[in-house]
Parts: structure tokens; sequence; C-alpha cells
């Protein structure tokens, strides 16, 4: 089928509805009871997570054995096994859903597909053991809508993520997908999408957050034979799967999203950027395009309109500056990843010198949703400055470690300990680090901050692209400042001296402290180095860079101090500042220990308590992991 009409689309639309009707619905109402097709259930599906990380847990040899057990019974004609994108719950992946009663399957392996098929599909009893247990009441809950971990989010960016197979078009088309493009491209007039998404107050989501509709009016503004689109799908921050799973769980909607930019701003091509790192996004987003090609909604004259547009991807090589938009453009142009200095900004001067607009991928997610629902109910989510919601990575010392959409405003402690199920093992909350390696450590204090733009910023953080890892007491701030920094002088281009000279200064001075070798001097050099290199870098990385520290060291400074004055690490993780002994009382002299050391650092004789020499011993901790009766301490 090519070259859909207008009308066309909207006939593929309703017969595609009525074969995601049954999920739609299901998505309505929660079934107290379990359903089967001996209960006279004429339709059933198995919605398996396709996402990376269940992918990585064998989820599609789950589907392929419920696929195969389902055709053993005869009963392919009521059940589907349907691939969907991530649920977002990925601490307790691998996950299987079943339609119509919403039962919510976790930890599935591919030995549990025939028990799914046997005893639900076919008998209507649930899998006890299978379902997710509720660790405040201990008790099973067979629907995600009675997850804390659910509760509290609303999906936009995510709302066809573990809902639909992502590599079937029919199924976005069913959810009102390739709409907003028919009904902008059947109006014909560009500046009033553009006055949608001003009016929606959407703003950047990677990490920028300039007014996303004021950037597209600026491209519009200029005049030039050639425009681009560019998607900035190069999402490289520690911990971070926001954009990669959008794009594993929603292709069409970043394609639409770019075509109805390039409507907007009059361009006639669009590029992805995307790392060579992620093959299932870069997988899904290649049928995604070449399904909208062959139906006609993207190439030459769309929907029968004089609008054309295509996409095309391009590669990065998982260089953490290239998210900064001059390095992207200058990478796809086939030079070095280095920024550039603005003005003239990608809107003026872009890719090969054209007007250019860029938008990273939850960005963009975002457009299809405002323009079918109105700018209005958009703007009327989250808070005065920003606008709608957020995706964010949790992950860390966290219970509950997956991919949550929450409206702007929401508090931290709301996502850390409602959310995020609070910190693992009983342990005390320490910091949570917003932005990734451009952000700052929140602590305690900052719990009830609403998150957005402005509130991160004041609190000596940042929004970044949406990575939020949370730590424990057993997590050293100052070395976790210089993992970051490590990470920022690895991945810095070089071009500017604060950054590439600047921040290696840093990176020494974090070393010395965590090796015992630190002064006062070195605290104050911390803070004035890392507030001129903020002042003075080109980009944003640079610019950014001194986050971790400058935060950690205005909330944490007693045990930088302690690193210093008393040389030792409060939490224990620096090894250099380590001394392992060995507890005489504790110690029943097997020897394992020494057996196993491998600098020969413990001495001792049979049966009697032996002793760890500290001018031999190199902190390996074997010795902890042998001793099978706790006789190793940490001082």
């Amino acid at each position: 089928m090519k070259n859909l009409t207008v009308s066309a689309l909207e006939e593929l639309r309703i017969k595609a509805r009525q074969e995601l009707d049954l999920r739609e619905r299901s998505d309505l109402v929660v079934l107290q009871s379990c359903c089967s097709l001996s209960q006279g259930i004429e339709k059933m599906q198995l919605l398996v997570c396709g996402g990376t990380g269940c992918k990585a847990s064998m989820s599609p040899l789950i589907a392929r054995r419920l696929q195969e057990k389902i055709e053993k019974e005869g009963i392919d004609r009521q059940v589907d096994v349907v691939t969907t994108g991530c649920f977002g719950f990925c601490e307790k992946g691998p996950i299987v859903k079943v339609i119509p009663d919403n039962t919510f399957y976790v930890h599935v392996s591919p030995e549990d597909a025939e028990e799914i098929v046997d005893r639900h599909v076919l008998g209507g009893e649930r899998v006890e053991r299978l379902l997710y247990v509720d660790p405040k009441s201990g008790k099973a809950v067979s629907d995600s809508k009675h997850m804390d971990f659910y509760r509290k989010q609303m999906r936009i960016a995510l709302r066809n993520c573990g809902f639909i197979d992502p590599e079937r078009i029919e199924e976005y088309i069913a959810r009102d997908g390739y709409k907003p493009l028919a009904d902008a491209l059947v109006a014909g007039k560009p500046e009033e999408v553009i006055d949608k998404i001003k009016r929606s107050g959407l703003r950047g989501r990677g990490g920028g957050g300039f007014p996303t509709g004021l950037k597209w009016e600026l491209t519009a503004r200029q005049k030039a034979e050639q425009k681009y689109v560019v998607c900035n799908a190069d999402e490289g921050d520690p911990g971070a799967f926001m954009d990669r799973s959008i794009m594993e769980g929603d292709p069409h909607s970043i394609v639409e999203a770019m075509a109805l930019c390039g409507f907007a701003i009059g361009a006639s091509k669009g590029l992805v950027y995307i790392r060579a790192e992620y093959p299932l996004a870069i997988h899904r987003l290649q049928v995604a395009i070449a399904q909208a090609e062959e139906y006609g909604l993207l190439g030459e004259n769309i929907l029968g309109t004089d609008f054309s547009f295509d996409i095309e991807i391009r590669y990065g090589a998982g260089a953490f500056v290239c998210g900064e938009e001059t390095a992207l453009i200058h990478s796809m142009e086939g030079k070095r990843g280095e920024p550039t200095l603005k003005p003239p900004y990608p809107s003026e001067a872009g890719y090969k010198g054209m007007p250019t607009n860029v938008n990273n991928v939850e960005t963009f997610a975002n457009v299809p949703a405002i323009l079918t629902e109105g700018p209005e109910w958009f703007a009327s989510i989250g808070t005065e400055k920003s606008k709608g919601t957020k995706v964010f990575a949790l992950a860390g010392k966290i219970n509950n470690v997956g991919l949550i959409e929450v409206p702007m405003g929401t508090t931290l402690r709301e996502v850390i300990f409602d959310i995020g199920g609070g910190i693992k093992n009983g342990k005390k909350f320490k910091a949570v680090q917003t932005g990734g390696p451009s952000g700052g450590c929140l602590t305690e204090k900052h719990l009830d901050i609403p998150i957005d733009f402005d509130n991160l910023l004041a609190a000596g953080s940042m929004m970044g692209s949406g990575g939020m890892i949370v730590m424990d007491e057993d997590d050293c701030m100052v070395s976790v400042a210089r993992f970051y920094l490590d990470f920022t002088v690895e991945e810095s281009c070089g071009k500017c001296t604060p950054c590439r000279i600047g921040n290696k200064r840093l990176l020494e001075i974090l070393n010395r402290i965590t090796e015992g070798r630190g002064t006062m001097d070195d605290l104050k050099m911390l803070e004035t180095l890392g507030k001129v290199i903020k002042d003075t870098a080109l980009c944003g990385l640079g610019q950014t860079s001194p986050n971790p520290v400058l935060s950690t060291l205005e909330n944490f400074r007693e045990e930088y101090e302690a690193h210093v004055k008393k040389k030792v690490c409060p939490a224990k993780q620096c090894k250099a500042l380590l001394t392992y002994a060995i507890n005489p009382m504790k110690c029943m002299g097997c020897g394992l220990c020494a057996k196993n050391c491998p600098a020969e650092a413990i001495v001792g004789i049979t049966r009697k308590p032996h002793v760890i020499m500290p001018e031999k011993c190199i902190r390996c901790g074997m010795c902890i992991s042998r001793c099978k009766f706790n006789a190793i301490v940490i001082c």
C-alpha cells in the first residue's frame, strides 16, 4: 500500500483501531478476575517487553516459546503474542502482560512460557509466583495500575512504549499516529503548527530547556534553498536510557514529529544522529522509516500534498561531546566532533551552512501528542515555567530501577521513595545525581524540591537529558565527583583550554584527595578553578563539567575535609585511605584469607588468629570475600 491519501489514512486508522481495541479497552478497565479462553474470552494477547534490558534477559526466547506453545495447543487464532517496547519497570524484567485482564508478570523466564499458557490462557488461573509482590504489604499485585511504581506517572512521551508493537505502523496509526501530520498538511498553515508548539510551553528535553516553539520559529524565519531537521539521538550520559527506549518502543512518533517540524520550518530533509551502540533502536528506526515511505508518509508529495520530506540515519561513534548541537553537526559533516562558538546558531547556519533545527528524541516524542490533544492540555501539566512531563532513567541504589515519566513539579521525594520504592537493603539515602556528568549531587534537604528546569538549577544541579542516579550511605561523594570528572576529561574534545587543561587539573586534585595526599589549599583550588571553568569553557560540556565537584563540595564539605585532614574515607570507598585488619576474636585461623591473598600480606599459623601486614596489603578485598567468619574489618 503506497501513496495514502488523507481519507485512505483515516480508513486504515479505523480498521487498525479495531485490531488494537482489546488493548485500548483493557487499559481503561481493571478486571479483578483472571480471564481465559475456557471462560469464553474470544481474544487474548500476550504483550512481551522487547526493550534492550528485557531482550538481554531472553525476552525474544520467551516470546518464541509462548508462540510455539500457543500453536501447539491450536489456539493461535485466539491468542496473539506481541513484542512491545519498554514497559519501564526494568528492575522486574523480563515482563509479560496478559490482555484483557492486565495481569502483569515479572521476572519471567523462557521456562515459564508453557505454564503461563497452560494455567492462565487455558485454565483461567494466574501464576502467582510470577506476580509482583508489593514490598510494603507483602501481597501479590496482578495489575500495574495498583503498583506504586506506576501510580504517580503520567506517560506522554512514553505513551506507546509497552503498549504497541513498534515494528507495526498500523498499531501506531491506530493510536492517532500521523493524524497530526495529516491535519497540518490539509490545513496548509505551517505557522499554526509553530503557534501550537509555542502555546504548549514545550521546552527542549535534551538538557538546555530552550523553548521548542521559539526554536522552530527562528528556523522558519530564515530564507534558504534548503533547511534541515535534525534529531539528536546521541544519548551518552552514564546510566541514561530515555531516548533509546523511546526509539525502541515508539519510533514512528519521532518520524512523524520530524516531518511536522519539517513542514513547520520549511525543510525537506531530516537527519537522525544516533550512536552506533544502539543497534535495536537503529533497527526499529530503520523499520519505521521504511514503513512510512511505503505508506507514502515520507517521501515525495506526502498524503497527496505538495510537501515532501525524507529522513536519513547518521551514526555517531559514541563521543559524549557530540550531544552538543554544533559538535553533532560537524560530526555529521564528516569533521571532528568539536563545538563552535555561537552565534551563529544552527537555526541560522547549521548543517552544510544551512538553517537547521535540532531537537532531541524526547522533545520530538511530545510533539504528536501536543498536536493531537491540544497545546492547552499540555500547558495545563507541570509548573509555570516548565510544562508537561519529564522522562527519567532512575538508577543506582534504588529498589525500582527503571524508566519513569512524571509531571514537572513532582518532588524528588516522590520519585525516589514512592515511584522508586526507596533505597536498597534498607540503607539511608545520601544523594541523587541529576543531569548526568553535567549535573550536581542533591541531598536530603533537596528532596521536597519540585522537579523542573529552574528549581534544579537553583539547587546547584540541572535537568539534563534525564539521568537520575541515587546514592546511599556507602557512597563516597569525593569518589563520585572524581568518577564524573574522569568521564568528562575522557570525553572532552580538547578544543578549549578551560575544559582541556582545567578539568585535568581538577581531576588531579581529586586524585590527590582520594589517595590521602590532599591539603586544605586543594579544596580552595577546587572551588576557584571549578568556577573559572564554568565561566570560560566553550560549550555546555565544559561549562557544566565542574557541577559534580562544586555541588559535592558545597553539600558534603565535611567528607572532603575528612579525606584531607584525617586521611580517612568515611564511606570506606577510597582504597588508598583504607586499612584492612583481622579481628582476633572472630578469626579461626583457617588460613583461607592467606591462601587467596595475591600480595601474600597475611601471616599466621593454623588455628591461630592471623594478621594483615599493612605495608604489603593492596586492599583488593579478596580476604573479605573468602573469609567465612566475617573476621576482616576495614578501618
